[in-house]
C-alpha cells in the first residue's frame, strides 16, 4: 500500500484530512509541536521531518502544512510534494500578507487565542460550509498552543521560500480566500472551492489525490 505523509494546517490536526478516501493510499499524519524560541521554519522542519520512516516519501500538506512540506523536502528526498489549499514560494502570498511580514505585525501581536466573537468572520474566510466544519474550525481556533500560534503566525508572513521543487503538485480552489488563485498557478483547480476544500469538496480532491499518486508513478 502506497503512504502518504500529511501535515495539517495552522493549528489543524489530522481530523481536516478525515474526508479524504484514496484507495490503495495510507495517510500518516506528521504531528506540530511546540516550537523553540526563534526557531527557524528550516529548523523546524528538519526535526519535522523525524517522523518520517519512509526514503522518497510522498508529502501532502494542507495550507501552512503544505508550506512546511515544501521545507521538509529540502532536508530529505521527496517523491512527490502535493499542495492542497496552500503556496509554493513567497511570490504566491497575497499582498496583505507580505505587508504584515514587512511591518513586523507580529512582533506586536499578543500570543494568544482569536476571540470567540471573530469565529464566524474567520470562518466565512476559511469557507467552511457546514455546522461540522464550523465546529472543527471553532475548536481548532479554541485549543491552539499560543505559543506555537505566535510562531506560525511569524513564520507564514515573513516566508522567502524561492526554490520551487520540479515534482510540486498544487490543487487550488478558485474561490480561496486565504491564498487568492490570481496569485498562483497551481497544476490542478477546483472550481468554486474554498480554503476548506479539502473537507467539502474531499471526493473530487481524493480523484485528484489518486491520479497523481498512480498516474505519475515516475514523475512528472
Amino acid at each position: 500500500m502506497k503512504r502518504i505523509y500529511c501535515i495539517s494546517g495552522l493549528g489543524a490536526d489530522e481530523r481536516i484530512f478525515s474526508k479524504l478516501k484514496i484507495a490503495g493510499v495510507e495517510l500518516k499524519y506528521l504531528q506540530w509541536f511546540t516550537p523553540e524560541k526563534n526557531e527557524s521554519i528550516d529548523s523546524y522542519a528538519k526535526r519535522m521531518s523525524l517522523q518520517i520512516d519512509d526514503e522518497n516519501p510522498v508529502l501532502m500538506g494542507v495550507s501552512f502544512g503544505g508550506m512546511m512540506a515544501v521545507e521538509i523536502a529540502k532536508h530529505i528526498p521527496a517523491q512527490k510534494i502535493i499542495l492542497l489549499s496552500s503556496i509554493k514560494s513567497h511570490k504566491e502570498m497575497p499582498r496583505w500578507m507580505k505587508l504584515c511580514g514587512q511591518l513586523k505585525l507580529n512582533k506586536i501581536a499578543p500570543a494568544r487565542r482569536p476571540f470567540k466573537w471573530m469565529a464566524g468572520f474567520e470562518n466565512n474566510f476559511l469557507g467552511t460550509q457546514s455546522k461540522e466544519e464550523e465546529n472543527l474550525a471553532n475548536e481548532f481556533r479554541q485549543t491552539i498552543d499560543p505559543i506555537y500560534l505566535h510562531w506560525a503566525i511569524a513564520t507564514i508572513i515573513n516566508w522567502k521560500n524561492e526554490i520551487v521543487p520540479s515534482n510540486i503538485f498544487q490543487i487550488h480552489g478558485t474561490n480561496d480566500k486565504t491564498f487568492p488563485i490570481k496569485n498562483i498557478r497551481p497544476t490542478h483547480i477546483i472550481y468554486n472551492a474554498g480554503h476548506f476544500m479539502v473537507m467539502n469538496r474531499a471526493d473530487e480532491i481524493s480523484l485528484l489525490i489518486g491520479e497523481i499518486i498512480n498516474s505519475f508513478a515516475n514523475g512528472r
